[in-house]
């Protein structure tokens, strides 16, 4: 796990929350009108997730979480870019948040689009494009190339993030910040820490 501890305590929230889900003992919790009005004047969430857009995968779901505690971006594919990383810095200097969690999952779109190749019409090649350095670093490991491929591209872009400057590699390095990857199994509705 991660050194500091308040960090740690943070990533347990979220683990915890996903065993009461995947266990079907959700507790929904921050999900009444008391949590919208305490979050009329301003958000704190605890942690970000960096998920795809699929919508099996709904991080607060997921996570048993409530409104206003996750900062969630969400693209498909988990990809990371300008605007993406943008969001993450938002989230972590403005907002005070010390966790970021990169989400890939099973069964990925994607991903699988990125892995089998072909013509990718419009802004959607865009996407495979960024997702082609997972398929080159899965390729030749044992197991399953997408599935592979899906985590590689969890943690390639957990890397992007925490070396991202000028602003976020530098709170990865200073302790301020961790950066985690992780994969979501649809099946069984367990998250892996990669």
């Amino acid at each position: 796990m991660i050194s500091d501890s308040a960090i740690n305590q943070t990533l347990q929230t979220l683990i915890e929350g996903n065993k009461r889900f995947a266990a079907m003992k959700a507790t929904h919790p921050n999900q009444g009108k008391e949590r919208r009005d305490e979050v009329k004047g301003g958000q704190k969430p605890f942690a970000v997730i960096v998920g795809c857009s699929d919508s099996r995968i709904p991080p607060e779901i997921l996570f048993d979480q409530g409104i206003g505690d996750l900062f969630v971006v969400r693209l498909a594919g988990n990809v990371v870019h300008d605007t993406a990383l943008g969001s993450v810095e938002y989230a972590v200097d403005h907002l005070g948040v010390r966790l970021v969690v990169v989400l890939g999952h099973s069964k990925c779109g994607a991903v699988t689009a990125a892995a089998k190749g072909g013509e990718a019409h419009a802004h959607i090649g865009s996407i495979t494009d960024m997702i082609q350095p997972a398929i080159a670093h899965a390729k030749g490991k044992s197991g399953d190339l997408i599935d592979n491929a899906i985590r590689e591209n969890a943690r390639l872009a957990a890397g992007i993030i925490a070396s991202s400057g000028p602003m976020l590699g530098k709170m990865v390095h200073e302790g301020k910040i961790a950066v985690v990857p992780a994969y979501y199994d649809i099946d069984t509705g367990m998250v892996e820490l990669l």
